[in-house]
């Protein structure tokens, strides 16, 4: 093979992890699409704006079961056919909403999202080993996951301008048509990616332990799998029980001012893919400490906003910490030989936990204080990171 040859297939790899990452971006946009819209769409739909907050929980819990049931109920097909058919789900999807007549109809079409972002997500999140030599398999994780990140710093506010001139429908059809687009790029970029009955036979993932390479049917079950699994439910449901409410914190207990509390967003929001590439390089050699360093950083930056201020300063700590999470614990699981399926229960434990964290925080912001939700999710980052630090010898579980 020639220069030239090696340096085409290279493109061709990148470019295949790069349309995915825009993948990634835009299953979170549109999971996200109603938080700037909420009020626009219940006045339309005739429903109230608490009711119409079931267009965010519901994609979530969905999507939190879609995970796990799709990487099991479709594991012999090719996971370029099942990309290509979530993101055609999702197409059809935002469409359906732009449209929708009613909230009955609304509803279904944010379900149908829901199994968009579970399935794609869960197929997505581990596929740098398949697209990338070993050596880049951290940095090609960390683009795909970017989108995450990307996505609430430039996505959401992206459709909610939109919305601002043109209308909520408008947004929801440029999601649509932008997930049309993607669909035509990922057929393009994508090469075949053979299910994992068959991919197994011939094409072991280079980085992974021997006993994933085996692919028993019980390997997805294993101690470091189960370990990362309750660090995600963990840390994450920290973050949300806190995160959720920090627009109210910033405002009734900073007295920060909408620009103040829009510039403190955007620099979290930054600091957080910043956090995800810097993690990521980190973590491919060994997740463990990179999580407790993550884990502590958001703990102290939690605990820190209600007594010292500082939110700006404090909120980009917090977005550098937070921002590293997924990857970090994406590329645990890879490293504990969870596979797909690993990466499935990964998701749905992640959304899951979105879930529960905002209920939680919900409760004690109305039970106590707006501050003491920021207590409540330190208290649980420190937990995160006490577990991840004595969950046995770091030996790339």
């Amino acid at each position: 093979m020639t220069m030239t040859d090696v340096s085409a297939a290279s493109r061709a790899r990148w470019l295949a992890v790069s349309s995915v990452a825009v993948g990634t971006f835009t299953i979170v946009t549109s999971e996200m699409l109603p938080v700037g819209l909420l009020t626009s769409i219940a006045a339309t739909l005739g429903v109230s704006e608490g009711t119409a907050g079931l267009m965010m929980s519901a994609p979530g819990l969905v999507a939190a079961v879609s995970a796990p049931v799709l990487a099991i109920t479709t594991r012999r097909l090719d996971r370029r056919v099942m990309l290509l058919g979530l993101m055609a789900l999702l197409a059809v999807a935002n469409l359906a909403g732009a449209f929708a007549p009613n909230y009955p109809v609304m509803l279904a079409a944010r379900v149908l999202t829901g199994v968009s972002i579970g399935g794609f997500w869960a197929f997505a999140a581990g596929l740098g080993p398949r697209l990338v030599p070993e050596a880049s398999v951290g940095r090609a994780t960390s683009i795909i996951l970017a989108g995450v990140s990307v996505a609430s710093v430039l996505g959401v506010p992206a459709a909610t301008f939109i919305s601002s001139f043109a209308g909520w429908r408008t947004a929801f059809i440029a999601m649509g048509v932008l997930a049309l687009v993607l669909l035509a790029l990922l057929a393009t970029t994508l090469p075949p990616l053979p299910g994992e009955s068959r991919a197994r036979a011939s094409e072991p993932l280079p980085h992974e332990a021997p006993a994933h390479a085996s692919q028993g049917r019980l390997t997805w079950l294993s101690g470091p799998l189960k370990v990362v699994l309750v660090l995600t439910v963990l840390i994450v449901s920290g973050h949300f029980a806190a995160y959720t409410y920090v627009r109210p914190f910033l405002e009734q207990v900073s007295h920060a001012g909408p620009a103040f509390v829009g510039t403190a967003l955007l620099l979290y929001g930054a600091a957080g893919v910043a956090g995800n590439f810097v993690a990521g390089a980190w973590a491919a050699r060994n997740p463990k400490p990179v999580l407790v360093t993550l884990a502590v950083l958001m703990a102290l930056s939690m605990a820190a906003l209600p007594l010292i201020g500082l939110p700006l300063i404090l909120l980009v700590v917090w977005g550098l910490g937070y921002g590293g999470v997924g990857v970090t614990l994406q590329l645990w699981i890879m490293r504990s030989g969870g596979g797909e399926m690993g990466t499935a229960l990964f998701v749905g434990a992640f959304n899951v936990s979105i879930a529960l964290g905002s209920f939680a925080g919900g409760r004690i912001v109305d039970s106590v204080s707006i501050s003491a939700v920021m207590w409540v999710g330190a208290a649980l980052a420190v937990v995160s990171a006490g577990a991840a630090g004595i969950s046995g010898r770091s030996r790339q579980e």
